[in-house]
Protein backbone atom coordinates (compact mmCIF):
# COMPACT_ATOMS: atom_id res chain seq x y z
CA UNK A 1 0.00 0.00 0.00
CA UNK A 2 2.71 2.28 0.62
CA UNK A 3 3.79 1.92 -2.46
CA UNK A 4 0.83 3.05 -4.10
CA UNK A 5 0.62 6.52 -1.97
CA UNK A 6 4.44 7.69 -2.68
CA UNK A 7 3.84 6.79 -7.02
CA UNK A 8 1.95 10.55 -6.71
CA UNK A 9 4.33 12.20 -5.05
CA UNK A 10 7.29 10.91 -6.86
CA UNK A 11 5.38 12.14 -10.19
CA UNK A 12 4.61 15.55 -8.51
CA UNK A 13 8.57 15.81 -7.62
CA UNK A 14 9.54 14.75 -10.75
CA UNK A 15 7.71 16.88 -12.55
CA UNK A 16 8.63 20.39 -10.17
CA UNK A 17 12.25 19.30 -10.80
CA UNK A 18 11.72 18.53 -14.76
CA UNK A 19 9.99 22.59 -14.46
CA UNK A 20 12.88 23.74 -12.87
CA UNK A 21 15.60 22.12 -15.07
CA UNK A 22 14.08 23.73 -18.03
CA UNK A 23 13.61 27.08 -16.39
CA UNK A 24 17.70 26.81 -15.34
CA UNK A 25 18.40 25.84 -18.96
CA UNK A 26 16.56 28.66 -20.38
CA UNK A 27 18.29 31.13 -18.81
CA UNK A 28 21.55 32.79 -20.80
CA UNK A 29 24.29 31.61 -20.12
CA UNK A 30 26.77 34.35 -21.59
CA UNK A 31 26.23 37.82 -23.02
CA UNK A 32 25.60 37.41 -26.46
CA UNK A 33 22.23 35.71 -25.68
CA UNK A 34 21.03 38.53 -23.49
CA UNK A 35 21.17 40.95 -26.93
CA UNK A 36 20.47 40.26 -30.76
CA UNK A 37 23.03 42.22 -32.64
CA UNK A 38 22.49 43.64 -36.30
CA UNK A 39 24.20 45.88 -38.19
CA UNK A 40 23.78 47.84 -41.60
CA UNK A 41 25.83 49.57 -43.81
CA UNK A 42 25.61 52.44 -46.64
CA UNK A 43 28.08 51.92 -50.06
CA UNK A 44 31.27 53.74 -49.88
CA UNK A 45 30.67 57.11 -51.74
CA UNK A 46 33.31 58.70 -53.91
CA UNK A 47 35.52 59.67 -50.76
CA UNK A 48 35.51 56.05 -50.04
CA UNK A 49 33.60 57.11 -46.58
CA UNK A 50 31.01 54.14 -45.43
CA UNK A 51 28.29 54.74 -42.75
CA UNK A 52 27.38 52.43 -40.24
CA UNK A 53 24.38 51.35 -37.71
CA UNK A 54 25.03 48.62 -35.41
CA UNK A 55 21.27 48.08 -34.02
CA UNK A 56 21.07 46.38 -29.94
CA UNK A 57 18.05 45.17 -29.05
CA UNK A 58 18.49 44.59 -25.21
CA UNK A 59 16.02 41.70 -23.81
CA UNK A 60 13.59 43.05 -21.14
CA UNK A 61 15.57 42.68 -17.33
CA UNK A 62 19.38 42.74 -18.72
CA UNK A 63 21.15 45.86 -19.48
CA UNK A 64 24.89 46.38 -21.26
CA UNK A 65 27.55 48.94 -20.01
CA UNK A 66 27.63 51.51 -21.93
CA UNK A 67 30.20 53.56 -23.54
CA UNK A 68 31.45 55.02 -21.89
CA UNK A 69 30.62 53.31 -18.97
CA UNK A 70 31.79 56.39 -16.41
CA UNK A 71 33.08 54.29 -13.78
CA UNK A 72 36.76 53.43 -13.64
CA UNK A 73 36.24 49.85 -12.39
CA UNK A 74 33.80 49.33 -15.02
CA UNK A 75 35.73 49.81 -18.05
CA UNK A 76 37.12 46.58 -19.12
CA UNK A 77 33.00 45.82 -19.17
CA UNK A 78 31.35 48.61 -21.32
CA UNK A 79 30.56 48.16 -24.88
CA UNK A 80 33.13 48.36 -27.41
CA UNK A 81 32.35 47.95 -31.63
CA UNK A 82 35.50 47.50 -33.82
CA UNK A 83 35.33 47.17 -37.23
CA UNK A 84 37.67 45.43 -39.93
CA UNK A 85 37.77 45.05 -43.84
CA UNK A 86 39.96 43.59 -46.40
CA UNK A 87 41.10 46.93 -47.16
CA UNK A 88 42.98 48.82 -44.39
CA UNK A 89 39.80 51.26 -42.60
CA UNK A 90 41.22 54.82 -41.85
CA UNK A 91 38.95 57.61 -39.74
CA UNK A 92 36.97 55.44 -37.92
CA UNK A 93 34.54 57.21 -36.15
CA UNK A 94 32.60 55.25 -33.60
CA UNK A 95 29.68 57.34 -32.05
CA UNK A 96 28.37 55.32 -28.92
CA UNK A 97 24.62 57.04 -27.49
CA UNK A 98 24.45 58.18 -23.85
CA UNK A 99 23.70 55.57 -21.40
CA UNK A 100 21.04 55.91 -18.59
CA UNK A 101 23.00 56.40 -15.59
CA UNK A 102 22.47 54.06 -12.40
CA UNK A 103 23.60 53.96 -9.16
CA UNK A 104 23.14 51.16 -6.71
CA UNK A 105 25.82 49.49 -3.87
CA UNK A 106 28.31 48.82 -6.87
CA UNK A 107 28.97 52.76 -7.87
CA UNK A 108 27.74 54.87 -10.27
CA UNK A 109 27.50 53.91 -13.92
CA UNK A 110 25.94 53.93 -17.45
CA UNK A 111 23.63 51.34 -18.85
CA UNK A 112 22.45 50.58 -22.04
CA UNK A 113 18.89 49.13 -22.26
CA UNK A 114 16.58 48.53 -24.97
CA UNK A 115 17.23 49.56 -27.94
CA UNK A 116 20.07 51.12 -28.63
CA UNK A 117 22.04 52.15 -31.76
CA UNK A 118 25.56 53.07 -32.39
CA UNK A 119 26.79 54.91 -35.53
CA UNK A 120 30.22 54.11 -36.86
CA UNK A 121 31.78 55.90 -40.10
CA UNK A 122 35.29 54.71 -41.38
CA UNK A 123 36.91 55.47 -45.39
CA UNK A 124 37.57 52.33 -47.19
CA UNK A 125 40.72 52.06 -49.41
CA UNK A 126 39.82 52.73 -53.02
CA UNK A 127 38.20 49.52 -54.76
CA UNK A 128 38.30 47.63 -51.21
CA UNK A 129 34.47 46.47 -51.70
CA UNK A 130 34.76 43.42 -49.06
CA UNK A 131 32.25 43.00 -46.74
CA UNK A 132 33.17 45.24 -43.13
CA UNK A 133 33.87 42.64 -40.25
CA UNK A 134 32.42 44.26 -36.97
CA UNK A 135 32.90 42.32 -33.07
CA UNK A 136 30.47 43.85 -30.54
CA UNK A 137 32.34 43.03 -26.96
CA UNK A 138 28.95 43.00 -24.49
CA UNK A 139 28.88 42.20 -21.03
CA UNK A 140 25.12 41.90 -19.56
CA UNK A 141 23.47 41.98 -16.43
CA UNK A 142 20.38 42.06 -14.34
CA UNK A 143 19.50 42.77 -10.71
CA UNK A 144 21.18 39.85 -9.23
CA UNK A 145 23.74 38.66 -11.62
CA UNK A 146 25.95 38.79 -14.79
CA UNK A 147 26.32 36.89 -17.75
CA UNK A 148 29.67 36.03 -19.33
CA UNK A 149 31.49 38.61 -21.45
CA UNK A 150 30.76 38.01 -25.13
CA UNK A 151 32.28 38.95 -28.40
CA UNK A 152 29.39 38.73 -31.00
CA UNK A 153 30.77 39.14 -34.98
CA UNK A 154 29.41 40.12 -37.77
CA UNK A 155 29.63 40.47 -41.50
CA UNK A 156 28.00 43.71 -43.03
CA UNK A 157 27.40 43.50 -46.61
CA UNK A 158 26.87 47.58 -47.61
CA UNK A 159 23.21 47.93 -49.16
Amino acid sequence: MNRIHLAPAALVFGLIVGWQTAAVAADPKESKDAVKITATADKPDANGTQNVVIALEIEPKWHLYANPVKNDDMTSAQTVVKLSAGGKLSDVKITYPPGKQRKDSIGTYDIYEGKVEIKASVRREKGDNSPLDLAVQVSACDETKCLLPSTVKIKVEPK
